[in-house]
């Protein structure tokens, strides 16, 4: 486990602005942005991609073997890190409402927790990290200095996610982008495996009505401090 100065964690919701924020947080004291979230994103493309049934776990596990991950550096401070699965750059493709509701599924699935938490903490064995996800205060990162979880209103977030969606061009309903927020929230805070919730020793920021700036500089004078 690294010295506990040299791990921060920001865990969340879908929708909350984890993904900006941890990027800013990175590049401003030059540590590495981890995102966790697109490696589940990443298993559940893979085994959608090979028509694995997500629901068969001694199938999925006997799978895991056969997948490799490598997280490239987010290209600026807005866009997503890119994701490297087995050799291929699915970046583009793992960002979509269908993969992040498998990323939900997968991440039930023990041996996929299991390889995944195991990849993160070797990424953030030499420290220096910002880890984003749902449980890296909590499972992944326990030890870590200094913990954050972000929340904001379910309307706000979904439409978050409804103005992030129509930059790239998608179609949105925004019913449907709302409901599977709702949704993801109920299976991610009652799933029996590392659920999401907020650690004992992580500062709660609500940035409802909070720009990126804002929070940023919340969490930077909290971790200066």
């Amino acid at each position: 486990m690294p010295e506990k100065t040299n791990i921060i964690t920001l865990d969340g919701p879908s929708g909350v602005g984890k993904s900006t924020i941890s990027r800013r947080i990175a590049a401003q004291l030059g540590y590495t942005y981890l995102d966790t979230g697109a490696m589940y994103r990443a298993v559940g493309f893979y085994l959608k991609t090979q028509s694995v049934d997500i629901d068969n776990f001694e199938n999925v596990s006997a799978c895991l073997g056969d997948i490799t991950i490598r997280l490239l550096p987010a290209r600026d401070e807005i866009s997503d890190a890119g994701v490297i699965l087995n050799g291929r750059d699915i970046s583009d493709r793992i960002r979509t409402p269908e993969i992040s509701m498998l990323a939900s599924r997968v991440s039930t699935i023990p041996a996929v927790r299991m390889k995944l938490t195991e990849m993160q903490r070797q990424i953030g064995a030499e420290g220096r990290v910002v880890a984003e996800g749902r449980d890296t205060g909590t499972v992944v990162f326990p030890e870590a200095a200094h913990k954050f979880f972000l929340d904001a209103d379910i309307r706000e977030r979904a439409h978050r996610r409804i103005r992030q969606m129509r930059l790239t061009g998608a179609a949105v309903d925004e019913r449907e982008v709302f409901e599977m927020i709702q949704k993801r929230d109920r299976d991610d805070s009652e799933r029996s495996i590392a659920p999401l919730k907020k650690a004992e020793d992580a500062l709660l920021i609500d940035t409802t009505g909070l720009t990126i700036e804002e929070v940023c500089s919340e969490i930077l004078h909290n971790i200066e401090s």
